[in-house]
């Protein structure tokens, strides 16, 4: 019988073998595959989520549990896409223009993959002008910036200021996140949301669009 609680737990230990053996077998016995990623992957990273933020994780193992939990989601992704099982919402994210640093968007993004959410990765180096684009293509629920250095943060500004410009702010929840960044500094712009961490980041998100 499909173990969901070993799977959640084969994600926590980052052991990416065990998650792709238990989810394939979860498959095998005919489990409904948004209740493998629901109450197993999801749970286990839930999990990750919260050590990370009491400081028992940190970067290294939130990276391996992620790596272990899309070995799982290898195997779902298919099955969820046949059953018509929706994301919880889908996040646009990118590091703004003149900053290169992607390590903390990318833990980021595979948390809230990790999450249940559908995330479209611009990568780095993105444009005010091109987040724009993005969002007209992929039409996301979220877009998350990231920033590490305090000179490129003024291009979160910029993108916000363009998406007024465009008249497509009030189409997606705005959150910001990286090493200089602060609540003060997303109110100032007129972010939606700031977090302090890729964990934090997921709550947010989920609380956004709850409140939607």
């Amino acid at each position: 019988m499909a173990d969901l609680e070993a799977l959640a737990q084969a994600v926590i230990n980052g052991d990416r073998d065990e998650v792709v053996r238990l989810a394939q077998e979860a498959v095998d016995e005919g489990v409904a595959p948004e209740s493998i990623v629901n109450d197993g992957m999801i749970v286990g990273m839930d999990e990750v989520g919260r050590r990370f933020k009491a400081n028992e994780f940190y970067v290294p193992e939130v990276l391996i549990a992620a790596r272990a939990m899309h070995g799982g989601m290898d195997i779902v992704k298919p099955l969820l896409a046949e059953s018509g099982v929706e994301p919880r919402g889908s996040v646009l994210i990118g590091t703004v223009q003149g900053d290169l640093h992607d390590i903390g968007k990318n833990l980021v993004a595979m948390m809230l993959e990790g999450g249940g959410f559908e995330v479209i990765d611009l990568g780095v180096d993105i444009s005010a002008d091109q987040f724009v684009e993005a969002i007209g293509e992929h039409s996301p629920n979220v877009v998350a910036m990231s920033a590490l250095l305090t000179t490129t943060m003024p291009g979160m500004k910029d993108t916000i200021d363009v998406l007024d410009t465009a008249g497509i702010r009030d189409q997606v929840r705005v959150i910001i996140g990286g090493a200089p960044v602060t609540q003060d500094y997303a109110d100032e712009i007129g972010a939606d949301g700031y977090a302090p961490d890729a964990a934090s980041a997921v709550d947010l998100t989920a609380d956004l669009l709850n409140s939607s």
